[in-house]
């Protein structure tokens, strides 16, 4: 991109159309540039190296709402807000969210779907996407990908609890 880089084109992009989901396809694997990158409001994170269905999935579930992140890169954010003690920062998960939205987000953490967080919760997809939807107004989010940081950031979600 001659003119302008990822990180820009998402601040613009998330700027004049902040409804637009934008997934990210990128050789780079550099924490400050997916950082940069999240931060500037993209709900997804691929590296070239998926193959071709992940990517027509990844656009799907992008465009259903969900976040998509490449495992090497998910790590990385992990392994960046992951408290070294490995226990609660903040606030109680409790204090924010009720126990069923705790369980939907830890399930969308592990990168499951509405259909899979509905099927193991009992849950309609629709259901799913309410919780969900309530999951980012209380956590002032606006994607998958933000709520799962905030979760790992503030140590409700562990490495243990991923796949």
């Amino acid at each position: 991109m001659p003119k302008v880089d990822g990180i820009e084109a998402t601040k613009q992009i998330k700027v004049s159309c902040p409804a637009v989901a934008v997934l990210i396809l990128t050789a780079y694997d550099d924490e400050q540039f997916i950082f940069s990158l999240l931060e500037a409001g993209a709900a997804g994170y691929l590296l070239k190296s998926v193959r071709g269905r992940e990517l027509v999935d990844a656009v799907r579930a992008t465009y259903a709402g969900e976040s998509v992140l490449h495992p090497l890169v998910a790590r990385k954010i992990l392994n960046r807000f992951v408290p070294p003690s490995g226990g609660p920062e903040g606030e109680k998960p409790h204090e924010v969210l009720s126990e069923r939205e705790m369980d939907v987000l830890r399930l969308a953490t592990k990168g499951l779907s509405n259909r899979d967080i509905g099927e193991e919760l009992c849950l309609s997809p629709r259901t799913v996407q309410g919780h969900l939807g309530h999951i980012f107004n209380k956590l002032n989010v606006s994607s998958r990908t933000e709520a799962s940081l905030r979760a790992v950031k503030e140590g409700w979600v562990t490495l243990n609890d991923l796949p």
